[in-house]
């Protein structure tokens, strides 16, 4: 009897390919293009060998085919074709191969062979993988410690906006100043709702860390990474007045994952290792690493402190200008670590003394990080996934409150582009608000305090905010633009263009803003991630004007591709109304891929629905540096998601000759679809329509046939067989 990792034994090679059964998973970071190819690709090598196949995509309207319990009992072997992370607890007991997504297009013969001899998946071992070998699908492939990052943002994100609402909205129709601050009178419904907001901020930190940790090591992580961030959070555990804050959070998160890869390893008799998951793992990493950190982490954080009061004590009878801004680049460093409370409990301690002034410069850079932040997202909106940009906007609105906290999700997700942004941002704020002699009688800071009557100086104290705010602003998208664009320097062009938020990003993802699925909220024009999740920045299919606006017009809910009549007078239209014969043409002149991008750009501008062809440009252009759309099989898939376009709209074009695009089997494009979406677009037919798109491109036949076209209306004929 065999065992069920491996294939059933039989008599003879024919008749073992016909009993054998093997599936599949297929996943990249947008979700659309290459996950359908690698699908089909894989189908159709099994196919052609007799073996049975049950391919499962994640793409971007969801997991579809999804492999049951009762398909993952009979099969002889799993190949997981992804370039994020995918769950591989189900398959405990199976041959599991993991490559990127790019192996799954263009080998999947070889993986095919290579799935009846992979490794078998332990029970408890590494719950998730993203595809790391054979070259990933990815433009820039993402590391372990990013993605882990990013993980804990996009977990942390909605504590943030809804803790940060919550209590700015409470202070606003229930708080009153005081010399205490602002305060809510106990027992009133402004009081519960402030107390539940206060709940969603103390989750946060701990979610962060929790989900930095889970993303590392899977479940035994979480808990050793959540308590590890309350810690973190908790100062009173190690004799400090402020916690660590987010990024004594970042540590927890990253030493409780990689605490327990550790653990993992550690040789335990059999009849321990069905506890170690549950109870082993935790309890020893949750009690090591607290411990840890209360007594070897804390001590330098309550030094830290200490000194910091000391130091800034002896500063008050130093120069305003300085003064100032030394408090707002150390209000900005940490945003409620031990770094701002230092310059916070300073500021609110003189209060009482009679020195209102230091306390005003503080309360001019308290809101300049949330504002700032969500003002460099409405700027370049290119740059944040669409989570990033939402959580741009709760950040405006947390920062007229005085709520610092609302740029955490930025800070922690590209810490080294936007912490220096909110230290530059605060110290001008706090220079201009020293230099003005701007007083704040209560300790709380942001635009709330001057409304409400508590500042002296209210149109200098206005002027500092909105000062520091645009520097943070503009620093940030400088130093997010520069840094994505480093990143893409000498990457090797892959598949697939790199969540967030992402993440994008944002986007996200992301170092500039991970890419993201078209119509999944993440900005996929640049690097989300967003990230992007915003972030990364997953590679997306950019949709020209037309392709959106013919979504609009198709019929709601239509399956597959659609083929409009073309009575005298109208125009065919196909994939659901995305593709007509205004945007299509069978002789790309351009001769490189900018120029193609140009040309198609304004191929895709005769439809009507193109505002501004020179951003459509700009935008798919920024989409290519992060990772080419050159698929391969003479195929590229250029695509931006932008309000250059009114409405989503796809167009073709063919080069004779080919277009040099990066792909990664070294074939030039001959076959360009464009993709464009508006950054409003919603729904996911279009998104469904792509798929099915790129599954048919994987048939030779059907590429055949739209080489050979004679004219337009031959090449809408053609596309008419997607569906």
């Amino acid at each position: 009897m065999t065992s069920p990792a491996g294939p059933p034994s039989t008599g003879g090679r024919d008749d073992e390919r016909r009993r054998v059964k093997l599936l599949a998973v297929t996943a990249c970071p947008t979700g659309i293009a290459h996950t359908y190819m690698a699908a089909e690709k894989l189908a159709q090598a099994a196919a052609s060998r007799g073996i049975e196949m049950k391919v499962e995509t994640q793409g971007s309207i969801g997991a579809e085919n999804v492999l049951d319990d009762n398909d993952v009992r009979h099969a002889d072997g799993i190949i997981v074709a992804a370039d994020k992370d995918v769950d591989l607890s189900r398959f405990a007991g199976k041959r599991v191969l993991t490559v990127g997504v790019a192996e799954g297009i263009h080998h999947p013969e070889q993986l095919i062979e290579r799935v009846r001899s992979a490794p078998v998946h332990a029970p408890g071992g590494t719950g998730s993988a993203a595809g790391t070998s054979g070259g990933g699908g990815g433009g820039r492939e993402r590391g372990p410690v990013y993605k882990a990052l990013m993980n804990g943002v996009s977990y942390m994100i909605p504590f943030v906006v809804v803790g940060g609402l919550l209590i700015a909205v409470s202070l606003a129709l229930g708080g009153h100043a005081t010399a205490k601050g602002y305060v809510i009178p106990d027992g009133t419904f402004w009081a519960h709702l402030n107390a539940i907001g206060g709940i969603g901020f103390q989750l946060m930190i701990p979610i962060l860390s929790g989900y930095i940790a889970y993303a590392i090591a899977d479940r035994p992580a979480l808990v050793p990474g959540m308590v590890g961030g309350w810690i973190a959070n908790t100062g009173a555990l190690y004799d400090s007045k402020a916690g660590a804050g987010f990024i004594g959070a970042i540590v927890t998160g990253f030493l409780a994952g990689y605490l327990v890869l550790w653990i993992k390893k550690v040789r335990v008799p059999k009849f321990v290792q069905p506890i170690m998951p549950i109870i082993v793992i935790p309890i020893v990493a949750t009690t090591a690493l607290g411990l840890f950190f209360i007594y070897v982490i804390g001590r330098p954080i309550s030094w830290v402190f200490e000194h910091l009061t000391s130091w800034l004590g002896g500063m008050t009878g130093t120069s305003a200008i300085l003064l100032g801004a030394i408090l707002g680049l150390m209000i900005a460093f940490d945003m409620g670590g031990p770094v701002n409370k230092t310059a916070f409990l300073f500021g609110a301690g003189l209060i009482a003394s009679g020195n209102q002034t230091v306390m005003g410069m503080c309360a001019a850079a308290i809101p300049v990080m949330p504002l700032g932040q969500g003002l460099a997202t409405l700027i370049r909106r290119g740059l944040y996934t669409e989570q990033e940009r939402e959580t741009g906007l709760a950040a405006l609105f947390m920062g007229c409150f005085g709520i610092s906290e609302g740029a955490i999700p930025f800070a922690a997700a590209r810490p080294a582009q936007v912490i220096p942004a909110n230290m530059l941002g605060g110290a001008v704020a706090g220079a201009v608000a020293g230099l003005a002699g701007v007083k704040d009688a209560v300790p709380h800071g942001g635009p709330i305090v001057a409304v409400l009557g508590a500042v002296s100086g209210v149109p200098m104290f206005f002027v500092a905010v909105v000062i520091g705010a645009v520097v943070t602003a503009l620093v940030t998208v400088t130093l997010v633009d520069v840094s994505g664009r480093r990143g893409r320097v000498g990457a090797v062009p892959t598949v697939s263009g790199r969540a967030s938020g992402s993440d994008s990003s944002s986007a996200s993802g992301a170092e500039s803003g991970a890419d993201s699925d078209l119509g999944s909220g993440a900005d996929t024009s640049a690097g989300s991630g967003s990230s992007g999740v915003g972030g990364d920045s997953a590679a997306q299919v950019a949709v020209p004007d037309q392709a959106v606006a013919a979504v609009e017009a198709g019929p709601a809910g239509s399956g597959g591709s659609v083929l409009v009549s073309a009575g005298p007078g109208t125009e065919a239209e196909v994939l659901s109304g995305y593709l007509s014969g205004r945007t299509v043409r069978v002789a790309l002149a351009a001769g490189d891929k900018e120029a193609a991008i140009r040309e198609m750009a304004e191929l895709l501008g005769r439809s009507g629905r193109v505002s501004d062809v020179d951003e459509l440009v700009a935008t798919a252009l920024r989409r290519e540096e992060q990772g080419t759309t050159g698929l391969g099989e003479e195929i590229a898939i250029p695509h931006a998601k932008t309000d250059a376009v009114s409405a989503p709209v796809v167009g073709f074009a063919r080069s004779a000759e080919g277009v040099e695009w990066g792909s990664l089997d070294g074939t030039k494009a001959r076959l360009v679809f464009m993709i464009a979406v508006p950054e409003a677009a919603a729904g996911d037919e279009h998104l469904r329509i792509l798929a099915l798109l790129s599954r048919k491109l994987m048939d030779p036949g059907f590429r055949e046939r739209l080489l050979a076209a004679p004219d337009e209306r031959a090449v809408l004929d053609v596309l008419t067989e997607v569906g």
